[in-house]
Formats: structure tokens, C-alpha cells, sequence
């Protein structure tokens, strides 16, 4: 990813958004790795994108543009992915550590095979995440 290595989350390391320990989870890490070296990490592609969409609220230190790589754990093989190349399918039966779940897929094939799968909805990519939609998904 860009030449940059994500490291894995502590033990310690809790979700910025949702305080959940992160290490728990490793199907479902997402990490923001800035070009500082500091990491945030998340328990999922969900509270990742609820980071990034309202970054002031949730790293008001931080800015955009020092962000070296975001990434997510891909679905089938828990391989770490560039979060803006990924797929992710909403609306599936499979559940994230809280609750609903962007599942990232690292090619379309993949998320055209676990929407099939899972009972998934949609296919979105990157950029077609809002937080209108992050929103919906929690409820």
C-alpha cells in the first residue's frame, strides 16, 4: 500500500469512534495510518468511514491530507486492502462487531460473489460512502 506497512492494532488499542478494543476483532480492523507514523484504528469499515466523514469531531489534530494509507480487512481472506480501492456490500446477514457492516472486498468479482452469498443489497465503492448512509446502518 503505497510502500507503507500497517501495523496491527495493540492489544490495547481502542476504536477512536465507538471505544471497542480493536485486536478483538481482526476480521473486521480498519486502520488510518498517518505519514507520522500514528495509527487509528477501528473495529470496523463502518466507524472507519464515520472517522473519516467527520474528522474534526473525532481527530481534530489530525487533517486530511497527512493520511499515508487507509486500510481494511478484506472479507475472504482478512488480507489488509487500500480502503479507496475496495468494494464494500451493505446490507448483508453478516454483522460486524457492531452491528451492520460495510464488508470490504478486495475485487468486484468478490463482492459480486458475497452480495450473491450474504444477501447483500449494494455494491459501493470508496467515494460513495455518505454519512447519510454510515447513519442508516446503524439503525
Amino acid at each position: 500500500m503505497g510502500g507503507h506497512v500497517v501495523p496491527p492494532p495493540a492489544e490495547t488499542d481502542t476504536c477512536v469512534v465507538c471505544g471497542m478494543f480493536v485486536a478483538k476483532y481482526p476480521q473486521w480492523v480498519a486502520t488510518v495510518f498517518y505519514k507520522d507514523g500514528h495509527a487509528h484504528h477501528f473495529d470496523g469499515a463502518k466507524d472507519m468511514f464515520k472517522y473519516l466523514l467527520d474528522l474534526p469531531r473525532y481527530a481534530p489534530k489530525h487533517r486530511a491530507e497527512d493520511i499515508a494509507v487507509i486500510a481494511v480487512s478484506e472479507y475472504y481472506d482478512l488480507a489488509k486492502v487500500d480502503a479507496r480501492q475496495a468494494f464494500y456490500v451493505t446490507g448483508s446477514d453478516v454483522l460486524g462487531p457492531m452491528g451492520h457492516e460495510l464488508v470490504p472486498l478486495a475485487t468486484q468479482v468478490d463482492a459480486d460473489e458475497f452480495l450473491r452469498d450474504h444477501k447483500g443489497k449494494r455494491i459501493l465503492r470508496f467515494g460513495d460512502v455518505t454519512p447519510a448512509l454510515v447513519k442508516e446502518l446503524d439503525r
